[in-house]
């Protein structure tokens, strides 16, 4: 069965390999998948095209929506 689940990712984001700042945000996102494991997948990947250079991205499944 699947259910949607809201999913917040952390990202930290480096300007560049030589520079020590960084950029942090959190994304949210409303996923459709049969279990957490899978919606916790599917954000990171989102995450991941969305957000490039990221280079930390920290996943938390909060809740069932549907």
């Amino acid at each position: 069965m699947v259910h949607t689940y809201e999913v917040l990712v952390d990202i930290k984001e480096f300007a560049d390999t030589t520079n020590s700042s960084c950029q942090c945000g959190t994304s949210r996102y409303e996923i459709s998948a049969e279990s957490r494991q899978k919606a916790d997948y599917m954000a990171r990947s989102q995450a991941r095209y969305e957000h490039p250079h990221g280079t930390e991205y920290d996943v938390r499944v909060t809740r069932l929506l549907s």
